[in-house]
C-alpha cells in the first residue's frame, strides 16, 4: 500500500512540475490559464479543565490546503497538497503530516470525457454513490481511478467509473465499480416533444465493490452489488424527485443490529428511498421531502467507521442552521436506519402590501422529523443473520424533530432584523453514538433568535445577536440551558470586529455555569480573507448536510487565511 502511495506523490510531484513549466509557459505565450485557491487554519492551545478543553502536547496545530488548476482548451488537470502538523483538534488524527493528496488530469470533447486520477462524481441524489470534498469536515471520498462520461445521443449521459477511495494520505481495501445512465426523454424526442412544457429526466445506476474475505469466523460477501432508478419531473414552477435503491446483503462495523443488548453484523439486504417537491410561484414557495433508509451504509472497507469510506451519501432532510444555539444540537443521518422527511413554506410579502409593509417581509415556516425504523427481530442467527425485518407502514421511536419560523423584516433602508423561534427534540444516544445504550437523556428545547443590523453609512454598519436555548435545567450530561450575544462591527467594507459570549447559565452543576467569551476580527480585500480569534469555544458538533463531526472544547488564539487566484 505504502509503495502504491509513493508511486501517486511521484507522479503528483511530476504533475507540479508539469504545471510551473507550463504556467511560465502561458506568460510568454498567453496559451491556457492556472486558477486556484488557499486555505490555512492554526490554533495555539490553552488547557482549560473547567470547559473540558485537553492539554495540547504541540501547543499549536495546523490545517492548510491549496489547489492548483491548469486548463487549456478541453485538457485541464490540477493537485491539492495538504498539510496537517498536526490535525487540529476535533478532525480525525490519522490525518497526519504532509502531501499531495489529490491530482487529477481530464480530457472532455463531444463524444468522451475522460479522467484519471482524484474523482468527484454523483449519481442520482447520491444513494449509490457520490465522492466530494468538504474541507470544514476534513472529508474527502474521491476515487483514485478512471472515469470516462459519454454522450452519444443528444439526451442520453453514461458514466463508467472504477477505482479505490481516499483514506487519509493513502486508498482504503476495496475496489468500487459504477455506471450510471441519465436520459433527458424531452431532448432525445426534441423533434417531437420540443413545445412540451413537461421535461422529464430518468436515470439508472449499478454500483458495486469488491473487498477480500479474511475474516475466520464469518463468510462475508467480496462483492457486494448495488443498484437503482430515479425520475425527475419539472413544469414551470414545479419539481419532482425520487429516487429507489437497493443493496445486496453488506454486513460490516456499520451495518449492524441489537440483539439482547448486543451488537451482531447483519446480513439484511439495504435499501432507501428519497423524494423531493417543490413548487414556486409569486410570492411563495413550498418544499416537500422525504426519505426513508434501512442497513444502507456503503463502504468501500467493511470495518470502517466515522466519516471514512462511505461510497454514497444520505440526503439530509433536516435544516441546517445557522445561527449558535438552533445548531447547537444538528441532526446527523443515521444510514443504519430512518425514516424522516421536511415540510417547508415560504411567503415574500411585497414592498407596499398590507403585511409587508414599506419594505416588504420573508417568513419561513419549516418542519422536519427523523425517526427509527420498528424493528421486529426475526431468529435466523444461524441461518441468514439478518436479524431483523422492518415494515413501512410502522415507524419506530422519534430520533429528532425541528419546528421553526423565521421573519426577516427591513424596518427602514439602514435597518433590518431576523426573529426566529425555533423547538427541538433530540436522542443524544442514537444520533451521536448509534446506540439507545449510551446513557444520556433525551433533549428538548425551546430557542429563540433576535438578529438587528443598522447600517448606519454606505459600507459601515452594526450587529446585534441576541440567543436563548432552553432546556431542562437539571440534566447533568446535557449541561442545561444557555444564552448568547454577538455584537459585530463592520466599519468598512474591508474590516469587522466581533466579541461573542455564550453563558452556560443553566447547567445544574454551580461551578460550571460558565461564559465563553470569545473576540474575533478579520480583513478582507479582493480574494483574500484573514480573522483572527482569541477566547473559549465550547464542545459541540458540527455537520454540513447531515455529515457531522464533533468538535471539542478548546480555548486559545486561532488565524484563518483564505486566498484564491
Amino acid at each position: 500500500m505504502l509503495k502504491k502511495h509513493n508511486r501517486s506523490s511521484l507522479t503528483a510531484t511530476f504533475l507540479i512540475l508539469l504545471f510551473l513549466a507550463t504556467y511560465q509557459y502561458q506568460a510568454q505565450t498567453d496559451m491556457g490559464s492556472v486558477h486556484g485557491n488557499f486555505q490555512i487554519d492554526a490554533q495555539y492551545y490553552n488547557p482549560d479543565s473547567l470547559i473540558g478543553a485537553p492539554k495540547v502536547p504541540e501547543k499549536m496545530l495546523s490545517n492548510a490546503f491549496g489547489n492548483i488548476n491548469y486548463q487549456r482548451g478541453k485538457f485541464s488537470a490540477g493537485v491539492r497538497y495538504e498539510a496537517y502538523n498536526n490535525v487540529m483538534q476535533g478532525f480525525d488524527s490519522r490525518y497526519k503530516g504532509q502531501g499531495i493528496a489529490n491530482r487529477f488530469a481530464r480530457y472532455q470533447d463531444q463524444l468522451l470525457d475522460i479522467t484519471v486520477g482524484n474523482i468527484y462524481e454523483q449519481f442520482g441524489s447520491g444513494l449509490l454513490f457520490r465522492t466530494y470534498y468538504e474541507p470544514g469536515l476534513l472529508y474527502d471520498n474521491s476515487l483514485d481511478g478512471i472515469r470516462v462520461i459519454s454522450n452519444p445521443f443528444k439526451g442520453i449521459t453514461l458514466k463508467a467509473l472504477a477505482g479505490k477511495q481516499r483514506s487519509f494520505f493513502t486508498v482504503g481495501p476495496g475496489i468500487v465499480r459504477g455506471i450510471d445512465g441519465e436520459v433527458n426523454i424531452n431532448d432525445l424526442f426534441d423533434s417531437l416533444l420540443a413545445n412540451l412544457k413537461t421535461k422529464v429526466i430518468i436515470g439508472g445506476s449499478f454500483v458495486s465493490k469488491n473487498q477480500v474475505d479474511a475474516d475466520p469466523d464469518f463468510n462475508l460477501p467480496e462483492n457486494v452489488g448495488s443498484y437503482g432508478g430515479r425520475i425527475n419531473i419539472i413544469r414551470g414552477g414545479f419539481s419532482f424527485f425520487g429516487e429507489y435503491v437497493q443493496k445486496e446483503n453488506d454486513p460490516s462495523a456499520s451495518n449492524y443490529a441489537f440483539v439482547e443488548g448486543e451488537k451482531y453484523y447483519s446480513y439484511k439486504q439495504g435499501e432507501a428511498a428519497f423524494v423531493s417537491a417543490s413548487y414556486a410561484t409569486r410570492g411563495i414557495s413550498f418544499l416537500l421531502q422525504g426519505k426513508r433508509v434501512d442497513n444502507m451504509s456503503f463502504r468501500s472497507d467493511r470495518d470502517a467507521t466515522l466519516q471514512n469510506l462511505l461510497i454514497n451519501y444520505l440526503p439530509a432532510t433536516t435544516r441546517q442552521h445557522t445561527y449558535l444555539m438552533p445548531a447547537y444540537s444538528p441532526y446527523a443521518t443515521q444510514p443504519n436506519g430512518e425514516v424522516g422527511g421536511m415540510a417547508e413554506v415560504q411567503f415574500n410579502f411585497k414592498k407596499g402590501s398590507r403585511i409587508g409593509g414599506k419594505y416588504g417581509m420573508d417568513i419561513t415556516i419549516n418542519y422536519s422529523q427523523a425517526s427509527g425504523l420498528k424493528k421486529i427481530g426475526v431468529s435466523d442467527s444461524t441461518t441468514t443473520s439478518k436479524l431483523y425485518k422492518t415494515k413501512y407502514s410502522e415507524i419506530g421511536d422519534l430520533y429528532y424533530s425541528d419546528f421553526f419560523v423565521e421573519v426577516n423584516k427591513k424596518f427602514s433602508k439602514k435597518f433590518k432584523g431576523t426573529f426566529m423561534y425555533c423547538k427541538q427534540f433530540y436522542d443524544k444516544n442514537i444520533i451521536q453514538f448509534g446506540s439507545p445504550f449510551a446513557g444520556y437523556n433525551n433533549i428538548s428545547s425551546h430557542i429563540g433568535v433576535i438578529d438587528l443590523t443598522y447600517k448606519y453609512k454606505n459600507n459601515s454598519a452594526l450587529r446585534l445577536e441576541v440567543q436563548g436555548l432552553f432546556r431542562d435545567n437539571k440534566d447533568t450530561l446535557n449541561l442545561g440551558s444557555w444564552a448568547s450575544a454577538l455584537i459585530e462591527w463592520s466599519p468598512s467594507t474591508n474590516w469587522f470586529i466581533a466579541v461573542l459570549d455564550q453563558y452556560n447559565y443553566g447547567n445544574p452543576v454551580n461551578q460550571l455555569k460558565l461564559h465563553y467569551f470569545l473576540i474575533t476580527a478579520g480583513y478582507t480585500k479582493g480574494p483574500h480573507r484573514i480573522s483572527m480569534s482569541y477566547g473559549k469555544q465550547r464542545a459541540g458538533i458540527f455537520c454540513v448536510g447531515g455529515v457531522c463531526r464533533n468538535v471539542p472544547a478548546s480555548n486559545g488564539l486561532a488565524i484563518s487565511i483564505t486566498s484564491s487566484f
